[in-house]
This record gives C-alpha cells, sequence and structure tokens, in this order.
C-alpha cells in the first residue's frame, strides 16, 4: 500500500479554535491492524465478504456520509466480526482521522465516472489533438503515459491551472474556442486516463500545514484582488472534491483571460497551500443545518439517554466540544456495541442515516 498518498491535514476547526492533523500513511496501516481489510478491499488487495472501498461505485459520498454509511453498517459489522472471532483494535479520534485521510488518498470521495465516456469527452474537447496517449503528438507536449499527477489530484489542479496559458495561446493560434469541461467530465477523464496501460507510477503526496502559508500564496498571486476568503469563493467550493474544483479553475482561465488579468503561474506545491487555506476546512467539517439536526437527535432515539440526567449516557448538547464525522466514527467505534444493547433493551431500533442527517446533527451538536 505504499503508493498511497500522504495526506495530512490541518485546517482550523470553527467551533473549537484548535487544529488537527491526519495522515493517510497511518490510516492505511489501521486499515489492516483494524481488521477493516479482512471483510474490505481498496483495489482488490483484501477481503471480499463487503465491498471493495476504492471502486469509484455509483455514490456521491462525503465525509458525514461515510460517517453515517459505518454507523447504518456497524451491527452487521460487530456480528461478523464476533462470529469470525476477529478483535478489533482502539480507534480514537485522532486515528479515525488518519482512516479518513486514507479513504480520501483512495479517491473514495470522488464523484464517479465512466472510461468509455473520459474517452470520448478527451477527444472530442480536443485534448486529443495535442496530447498523445503514448507518443508525442506535439513537441515539448508530453503523453499521457509520462504525465506523474493523475493519481495525485492537488498536483494535477495545478497542472492544469499553470497549463491554462499556453492552453490559451494555442486556441487562440488555432481560432479554436477553449475547452469547458464539467466537473463529470473531468471525472470520465481520469478515470479512462488512469486505466490506460502502463499508468504513471510516482505516487501522490497530498500535505496540507506543515508550515505551507496558503494567505501568502493566496495574496501574492493576486487572487486577493478579486477574491476575499470570506467572499462567495470560500462558500462555492464548500463540499467541492478536488476533480470538481480543478475543473472550475480550468473554465474559470478563459474568463480571467477575457478579462484581462494577467496570468499567474503556481509554483510547485502552492495549489495545497491554497487547499489547505480555501478548502479542507469546508470540505471535512462537512455540518449542514442545525434545525434539521435537533429533528434528527430526537426522531434517532438520541435524547433518550443523552438528553436524560438518569442516564449513564454523556450529555453531548452545550458543552462546546467540536464534533466532525471523525468524532462521530471514533465514538461509534467506542460505544457503539454498548449503546446496541442498551437499545435492544428498551426495545428501540439501531440509529440509521439517510442523506444528510448526519451532517445536519453534526451541526446540532456543534451549535449547542
Amino acid at each position: 500500500m505504499s503508493w498511497f498518498s500522504v495526506l495530512i491535514l490541518v485546517p482550523a476547526l470553527a467551533a473549537s479554535g484548535a487544529d488537527f492533523t491526519a495522515d493517510s500513511t497511518r490510516g492505511a496501516r489501521l486499515f489492516d491492524t483494524l481488521a477493516c481489510i479482512q471483510c474490505h478491499s481498496i483495489f482488490g488487495q483484501g477481503g471480499k465478504t463487503g465491498p471493495d472501498l476504492g471502486r469509484l461505485v455509483d455514490r456521491d459520498f462525503t465525509p458525514s456520509t461515510l460517517a453515517a454509511t459505518m454507523w447504518n453498517h456497524a451491527p452487521g459489522m460487530w456480528a461478523a466480526m464476533k462470529e469470525g472471532d476477529i478483535r478489533p483494535g482502539d480507534l480514537n479520534e485522532q486515528a479515525a482521522r488518519d482512516l479518513f485521510a486514507y479513504f480520501y488518498s483512495a479517491r473514495f470521495f470522488e464523484k464517479p465516472g465512466d472510461a468509455g465516456r473520459g474517452k470520448r469527452a478527451f477527444n472530442e474537447r480536443g485534448c486529443a489533438n495535442c496530447h498523445g496517449l503514448t507518443e508525442f503528438t506535439k513537441p515539448l507536449v508530453k503523453p499521457v503515459n509520462r504525465w506523474e499527477v493523475l493519481m495525485d489530484p492537488a498536483a494535477l489542479a495545478e497542472a492544469m491551472w499553470n497549463h491554462r496559458t499556453w492552453m490559451l495561446e494555442q486556441a487562440s493560434a488555432e481560432h479554436v474556442r477553449w475547452p469547458q469541461l464539467s466537473s463529470q467530465d473531468l471525472s470520465d477523464i481520469l478515470v479512462y486516463l488512469r486505466n490506460l496501460p502502463a499508468p504513471p507510477s510516482k505516487p501522490a503526496v497530498f500535505v496540507i500545514g506543515g508550515g505551507h502559508d496558503g494567505e501568502v500564496v493566496f495574496n501574492s498571486k493576486g487572487c486577493s484582488s478579486c477574491h476575499s476568503y470570506e467572499s462567495p469563493l470560500a462558500d462555492r467550493i464548500k463540499g467541492e472534491t478536488l476533480t470538481e474544483i480543478a475543473a472550475a479553475m480550468w473554465n474559470h482561465a478563459s474568463e480571467m483571460a477575457a478579462a484581462g488579468a494577467r496570468p499567474v503561474k503556481l509554483g510547485p506545491g502552492e495549489m495545497q497551500d491554497l487547499l489547505a487555506y480555501l478548502w479542507t476546512q469546508q470540505f471535512f467539517e462537512d455540518a449542514r443545518n442545525p434545525s434539521a439536526g435537533r429533528i434528527v437527535f430526537a426522531s434517532k432515539h438520541c435524547v433518550n439517554c443523552h438528553d436524560n440526567p438518569s442516564s449513564s449516557a454523556p450529555k453531548l448538547t452545550g458543552n462546546r466540544r467540536a464534533f466532525t464525522s471523525a468524532t462521530m466514527v471514533s465514538a461509534l467505534w467506542h460505544h457503539g456495541p454498548r449503546m446496541l444493547e442498551q437499545m435492544k433493551a428498551q426495545h428501540l431500533s439501531w440509529p440509521r442515516f439517510e442523506g444528510s442527517q448526519m451532517a445536519d446533527l453534526i451541526a446540532y451538536l456543534n451549535s449547542k
């Protein structure tokens, strides 16, 4: 599993002002030591009882929907582990973050794509006119099998942004329109290219934090002349995947050129810095509607124990604790089996979450 990217996330948690880190290398080890790999596989490596978590099936997962899916799956998972005499290791909140980072490095949160559609889009959008698959189509334009960014979403977004100046010049010289890409187009193209023979073997490295300063990049590259951190830019990218952001930046290039904005090139790693500044907190906090979450808290019977002074369950609201999807997964791991026994004793059904309910619940717990 050494080819998985290292992902370190250091966003500021608005509710607590604290920083956290997450490392997908540690998460990959946890996937093994927590016995996940005995039932689940990643890209074909591991057990076959559960689904392959690396396959981009028809899903639209965010961190909170992943947490919800784990809650829904928990009673069956515990039963299977008991039957197989599998003893899980500890999953504290830090470990849960690392596991989320591992899933992120495996592109678990990316939208599904289709290689057939990707091949058509690669040709119809004119990509094939310059980019050969295995041979040079134009001098100095690397063929796809020499690209080193296909498995690294941050590096891909950076390369696409830096590539736009040359592309704009070519499009103008050849009197062709700038090719617009939807996020689905780009997802499809990436699935197509990633499945070509002799794919790039360089592992992705995705580091956010660790001394990087995205605000400096944001200002020095002139982004702040049109956008501010508090502007709709941060809101527009909330919950977006990196593929969606890369497609939006690609389409934005022609608009900037038409407005006379000077082209600015990003240095190595500066896209990661910008993502740390603008995107990471937006994506990984993943909270929605506190009012709807209050209804979830009651309807899923959380209130029976967690708002009951006679219960031994801790009070979740009003203690200024910051809740995230990783918090919920860690709580499930530590307290879930006991919760299941207590709910059975009270003839209550195990809480199952649909759609955005987990995100709403997290928003409610953070609002109290």
